[in-house]
């Protein structure tokens, strides 16, 4: 019997590009540096944001986004572990570990979506 072997090429490419995309978009965290994030966030990006428990701050819009995000990347004594970023199409999910500037640390995972080369969705979630 022979076994048929199928390849999605387009899902394949597809992810590639998220991958891309998380790769740009975690280096912002771990180098402290938000300049690329006006070219991955898109106009209509919305964050449902990890705080205040129990749904977190929504943030809608470009400008809302990116300033969240450079606020997180740039805050003084904190850092990002990055522990597994995992991509499927155009979704990914990023598993990290925040240091906190007084030494204390969280986990948590943002849920990402990316369409058309840029990030259009993020739900972050913690643990606790």
């Amino acid at each position: 019997m022979t076994r048929e072997l199928i390849i999605d090429i387009a899902s394949a490419k597809r992810s590639a590009e998220t991958a891309e995309i998380m790769r740009r978009y975690n280096d912002v965290f771990q180098r402290h540096d938000p300049s690329a994030l006006t070219e991955l966030v898109a106009e209509g990006c919305v964050i449902e944001n990890t705080t205040p428990a129990p749904d977190g701050a929504r943030r809608a819009g470009k400008a809302a986004c990116v300033e969240l995000w450079s606020a997180i990347a740039t805050a003084p004594g904190t850092h990002f572990d990055l522990e597994e970023t995992f991509v499927a199409g155009d979704r990914a999910t990023i598993r990290w570990r925040f240091w906190m500037s007084d030494g204390n640390s969280l986990r948590g995972i943002n849920l990402m979506r990316v369409a058309d080369g840029q990030i259009v969705e993020a739900m972050g979630y913690v643990k606790g």
